[in-house]
This record gives structure tokens, sequence and C-alpha cells, in this order.
């Protein structure tokens, strides 16, 4: 049995909006019980959090970590396939590099969970991945291999494809729609087969990969920053009775009566920077305080590599900045994403039963002269008395 004892911190359990002092027991990486003055006992590892300020690690329901090398190019490029338009057969999983440096750079900045998949090249890209920031094989990283249906609408299929087969958005709406159609009947032919094999339609990769969208197992994850591409997003999950969740929604603070009717869950970001593209323009921080403020569930995401996925707490900060509550903004980055993609009842929130991932600051996680002192991922110390990033 291994054992960790996190004594007298200020927890932000990210479920209650007020923190309160208290001891963290975890047993075999998961936590066991919060309370004040827990007794150590032989054995155990005890962690002094005394003035410190202790958050659960942080999950970013947006990213390709893994999946875009850093500092090298076309070697370490793995998130988009730009040979096809339509490819939900592909798997994160698959081209993910847990040795990049960003793995270790994002929990030094308390990130320790991250969704992480295909790029949005393509109108369907393939399923992203929910994986612990730590290790050396991905298959022993993985949270939940299979979290979404990536699908793209706007520029990016435009700007790729439009000297091959996809010049417009009415193009890639019907590209979309006619896979669909086509897994559609392509699962109703296997459901009508059922144990006769002479009836069952040849197999098609493509199509199999979509059969737990339809089925409603996973989402479509739909990268949309435009008002009327997060409509059509809509539309077409309403026509095909799908999951969604609505990524980047850039545009979402000009639509916000609309979406909150909707309430589909919104990953919002990535916000910092220049805008460096038409469908980009309307972006700025006061974008998930607005979400929030109107009833929704907001994830504020990095997409890392565009923003660095250590600056995730860095981002929510800058959203209580531009007016969202603090306690949102906290959600935002914890519990938040974890229902976004799926795995709260892993990781989110400090509270028992849920894996031990704990991050001790020396102060307000979202404030930039913070410094993350120590990280653990399953109860295991990963990162200890960090000077800055």
């Amino acid at each position: 049995m291994e054992a960790l004892l996190v004594k007298g911190g200020l927890v932000h359990d990210a479920v209650h909006e007020i923190p309160y002092i208290a001891d963290i027991l975890a047993i075999d990486g998961k936590i066991k019980l919060i309370q004040p003055d827990i007794l150590p006992e032989e054995g155990m590892e005890v962690i002094d959090a005394t003035g410190l300020w202790v958050y659960p690690g942080l999950v970013d329901a947006h990213s390709h970590i893994g999946l875009d090398g850093y500092g090298i190019g076309f070697e370490g490029q793995d998130y988009n396939e730009m040979n096809d338009i339509l490819t939900p057969h592909l798997r994160a999983i698959d081209g993910i590099n847990p040795m990049d440096p960003t793995f270790m750079q994002a929990v030094l900045g308390g990130v320790t969970t991250a969704a992480t998949g295909p790029g949005s090249s393509n109108v369907l890209g393939g399923t992203f991945t929910a994986i612990k920031l730590h290790g050396s094989r991905v298959d022993k990283m993985v949270i939940k291999e299979k979290i979404a249906m990536k699908c793209a609408f706007g520029e990016n299929p435009k700007r790729v494809y439009k000297d091959k087969n996809n010049y417009s958005r009415m193009s890639t709406a019907a590209k979309l729609r006619e896979t669909l159609y086509q897994a559609k009947e392509y699962l109703e032919k296997l459901n009508s087969a059922g144990d006769d094999l002479s009836k069952r339609p040849a197999f098609n990769m493509k199509l199999e990969a979509l059969i737990p969208v339809l089925n409603r197992e996973i989402p479509l994850k739909a990268h949309a920053h435009r008002a009327d591409d997060i409509f059509t997003a809509i539309r077409i999950a309403k026509e095909f009775n799908l999951k969604l969740t609505l990524e980047h929604c850039t545009e979402g603070h000009l639509i916000v009566e609309e979406l909150a009717k909707e309430d589909y869950p919104v990953a919002v970001g990535p916000s910092f920077g220049h805008a460096t593209k038409f469908e980009l323009k309307n972006k700025t921080f006061t974008t998930p305080g607005i979400l929030a403020k109107a009833g929704l569930s907001v994830s504020i995401i990095t997409d890392s590599p565009v923003t660095p996925q250590q600056y995730l707490s860095l981002c929510a900060g800058l959203a209580v900045k531009s007016g969202m509550e603090p306690f949102d903004a906290l959600k935002s980055i914890t519990i938040n994403p974890a229902k976004h993609i799926g795995i709260e009842d892993r990781v989110g929130s400090l509270e028992s039963g849920k894996d031990a991932d704990i991050v001790l600051t020396n102060g307000n996680i979202m404030d930039s002269l913070t410094n993350v002192v120590k990280v653990f991922i399953d109860g295991k110390i990963i990162k200890t008395d960090n000077c800055g990033l």
C-alpha cells in the first residue's frame, strides 16, 4: 500500500466555492479522505502544505500535446493528415509522443490531464483521447482512449482543400452529412445482419469509427469559431441526434442567448495572441465569463501548442481580469473540462474516490506571480520546488 498525506494546505477542491484548511489522504493513487487533522501513520509520505494552496490537477479539454513536436518541423507534426479530408478512422493514441518536452512543461504549470487529438484541417479528423501528462508509454497514460470524434467547420477545411474538393462551407457540411448518412446505413445493415456473416456489409474502417458517434457513446467535437459555423454544427448534430461539444466558440459571446437555449458544453479558446485569420477577429477573454454567466458549462482551453499548455491557469486568470467570476474560472480548468471530455469520475476535483492528482502552489494558481511548488499524479510526486516556468 502506498499512502500520501498532504497536511494543512488551503484546499480549493473545485466543488466548494470557499476554500478551507484540510488534510488530504491518498491510498494507492486514489483520494481516500479530505478533512482536518488526519493523523500520520507509519509508512506514509507526509507533505507539509502549511501556507500553500492546494488544487486538483488542471485539465485541458482541447489540445494537441504529443502530436506536434517541440522545436522541430514536419518530422514532429502528426496532428493533421492532409491527404484525405475524411479521416474518422484515425486515432490520436497512434501519434502521441510522450517523450516530447511539452509534457513536463505542462506539469510544471500544474496541468496533469489533457484531451489531445487531431487538428482541424479535415471535415472529420479522428478520435481524441484523454491522458495523464506523465509517462513513457502512452498506453499506460490513457484515462479514456476514445472521448470524442473531431470534426471541423469554417476556414481550415476550406483552406487546406480549396484546390482539391472543398471550396465552400456548404461543401464542408455536405461532406459531413454524407459520411454520417453512410455510417448510419452501414450500422443499420450491421444490426439487421446480426450474427449472419453472409449478410454483413463489407468492413469499412471509416464508417466503423463513426458507430460510437451514432450510438451517442462519444460526441462530435466540433471546431467552430464563427457564429454561423457554430449553428451549422448544432444543426447537423440535431439532424442525426448526436452528442456535441462546441470547440473554440470564438464568437459565442455574440450569440449567448441562443447558446444558453441549446446548452451544449463549450470549450473556449485559445483567446491569447494575434488573430491570425478572419474568423478569429472577434476573439476576446470576455467570452468564457459571458457564457458562464448565462449558465453554460465552460472550459477554457489552450489548443496547445497554440498557447503552451503550462499557461492554462494564466488564461483562466485573464478571463477573470475580463469579468469571469473566479470560481467559474477555476471550474473552467478543472471539473468542467473533466465533464466536457467524460472523465469527471476520475479527475477535475479533489474528492474522495478520485485520482490523487494534486497541485500545491504558493498562491492563487491563476496569478502570474504564483509558482507551482509540487505536483502529484496518481499520488506520486512528479515535480517539486519549481522556481518558475
